[in-house]
C-alpha cells in the first residue's frame, strides 16, 4: 500500500475525526450499539366464524292449516365426503341429495362445493295419522299420537329404499301386525330363486347378524311378506333397491320400531307432484315419477288440478279458492325439472329454485343437533356382545318369510 504524503497525513486524519464527531452529534451514543427491533409481523386476518349447526331434519310440529314442514339448507363438502356420506349425516337419501344437485358427482363432490340439503317437505296429501309412505320421494311420514286434543301434532320422517323395478313396492292400506328385533330373514322362494340365477345362492334361513339384509329391527306388514326394516347396506337407501320392503338406515328404523306400536296403520300412496301451503303462499314439489308408474304425467300439476278441482278435501277446496292467483306454468317448470325442493308458486311472490338456494342458511357439514346418527358406520358396534346376548336369547323368534 502506497504511503501518504506526510503532508497530508494531519490533514486527513483531521477530516475523519470531524465526521466521527459530527455523527454521534446526531446520533444518540447508545444507538450506536442497540440494534432496532425488528418490524411487527402483519396480523393474520380473522378467523371466519363457524357455521350453525343444521336445524332438524327429520321431527316437526305440523302448524295448524300448514302442509310445509323443514327449511331447505345448504352444506359445503369436505375432501373426503361422497354425496352419500352427507346424504346419511343430513337424514336424506341417495336420490334425494342427487336430485337437488344436478351436475355434481355423487361419489367426488370436490372440496368447497356447495350442496343443496332437501330437508324441506310438502307433507302427502293423506289422513294424517300412522304412518304414511311416498313412494317416488321415497319417504316415510309417522304422525305421532297427540297427548291431548290441544297437543301440537308433530310428524317424524325419514328416508326410504323401496322395491326395484319388477319388484314393486305395493300401494294401499295396511297396518303393522308384528315388531322383531334382531330378526331372522327366511328368504322368499321368489329371491332365492332371482339369487340362485345370478350365481348368488341364499341360505334358507339368516341367522341375525352384520350379514343380514334386515338389520337389527323388522316390523311386518298386514302383507304378509313385505315388512318396514334396517338394513346392512345403509347406502341402499334412498334407492329403489329392495325387493318390495321398506328399508331405513340402522339409526332410523331403531327410533321408528320404539314408537310405533302393533296395530298402527300405514298407508303406502304414488305422489310424485305435491302441492301444500305455508301460510297463505302455495308450494310445488316435484319428484321423479317412477318408471313403473302408468299414469299420464306429461301435464304435471296441472294434470293434478283438473282432477283435484273437483275433489272436496280441505286442501284441494282451499286451492280452488286461490286457483286464479297461482302461477300453474311455473308449477309446470318444476315439475318438468323435478329437484325435491319446495317452490311458492304464487303470482306475484314466486320464487325459483336458484333463489331458495342462494337465501338458504348455510350450516356446518357436521351431524345436526338431535341428529338419530352417531356418526358410528356400524349398526354391529360391540359385536362381540351382540353375539353373547344372541346365545342368552329365547329360542328363534325371528321373522318368517320377508322380501327385504
Amino acid at each position: 500500500m502506497r504511503e501518504l504524503s506526510p503532508i497530508l497525513k494531519p490533514a486527513r486524519i483531521a477530516a475523519i475525526v470531524a465526521a466521527a464527531l459530527l455523527v454521534t452529534a446526531c446520533t444518540p451514543f447508545e444507538s450506536l450499539w442497540r440494534k432496532e427491533p425488528p418490524a411487527a409481523a402483519p396480523s393474520a386476518p380473522p378467523a371466519k366464524p363457524e357455521l350453525p349447526l343444521a336445524q332438524a331434519t327429520h321431527r316437526f310440529i305440523v302448524e295448524p292449516g300448514t302442509d310445509v314442514v323443514g327449511r331447505l339448507q345448504v352444506t359445503v363438502a369436505t375432501r373426503e365426503d361422497t354425496l352419500p356420506d352427507i346424504a346419511r349425516r343430513f337424514n336424506v337419501g341417495y336420490e334425494e341429495i342427487v336430485r337437488a344437485n344436478p351436475g355434481v358427482d355423487p361419489w367426488l363432490p370436490g372440496e368447497g362445493t356447495e350442496i343443496a340439503l332437501p330437508t324441506r317437505f310438502v307433507l302427502p296429501d293423506a289422513p294424517r295419522e300412522g304412518v304414511v309412505i311416498n313412494l317416488p320421494a321415497m319417504r316415510l311420514f309417522y304422525y305421532l299420537p297427540r297427548k291431548s286434543k290441544d297437543a301440537p301434532l308433530e310428524v317424524i320422517t325419514h328416508p326410504i329404499g323401496i322395491g326395484k323395478v319388477g319388484w314393486k313396492t305395493p300401494e294401499g292400506r295396511t297396518k303393522v301386525t308384528q315388531k322383531t328385533k334382531d330378526p331372522t330373514w327366511t328368504p322368499p322362494l321368489s329371491v332365492r330363486r332371482e339369487h340362485e340365477k345370478n350365481g348368488d345362492p341364499l341360505p334358507a334361513k339368516v341367522p341375525p347378524g352384520p350379514d343380514n339384509p334386515l338389520g337389527r329391527h323388522a316390523m311386518r306388514l298386514g302383507w304378509p311378506t313385505y315388512l318396514i326394516h334396517g338394513t346392512n347396506k345403509p347406502y341402499g337407501v334412498g334407492m329403489r333397491a329392495s325387493a318390495g320392503c321398506i328399508r331405513l338406515y340402522p339409526e332410523d328404523i331403531a327410533e321408528v320400531f320404539d314408537l310405533v306400536g302393533v296395530g298402527t296403520p300405514v298407508l303406502i300412496v304414488n305422489q310424485p307432484f305435491l302441492l301444500g301451503w305455508a301460510g297463505d303462499q302455495l308450494h310445488v314439489q316435484a319428484y321423479d315419477v317412477m318408471e313403473d308408474d302408468e299414469r299420464d304425467w306429461s301435464q304435471g300439476p296441472k294434470a293434478l288440478r283438473k282432477k283435484g278441482l273437483r275433489s272436496k278435501s280441505s286442501l284441494w277446496k282451499r286451492i280452488a279458492a286461490a286457483d286464479g292467483a297461482v302461477n300453474w306454468e311455473l308449477a309446470h317448470e318444476v315439475a318438468r325439472n323435478p329437484l325435491g325442493i319446495p317452490v311458492p308458486v304464487m303470482k306475484g311472490r314466486e320464487q325459483r329454485s336458484e333463489a331458495l338456494l342462494a337465501a338458504a342458511p348455510r350450516v356446518r357439514n357436521a351431524l345436526p343437533a338431535g341428529a338419530t346418527w352417531d356418526g358410528n358406520e356400524d349398526q354391529y358396534a360391540g359385536e362381540e356382545r351382540f353375539r353373547e346376548m344372541l346365545a342368552e336369547r329365547e329360542p328363534e323368534r325371528g321373522g318368517q318369510g320377508a322380501a327385504p
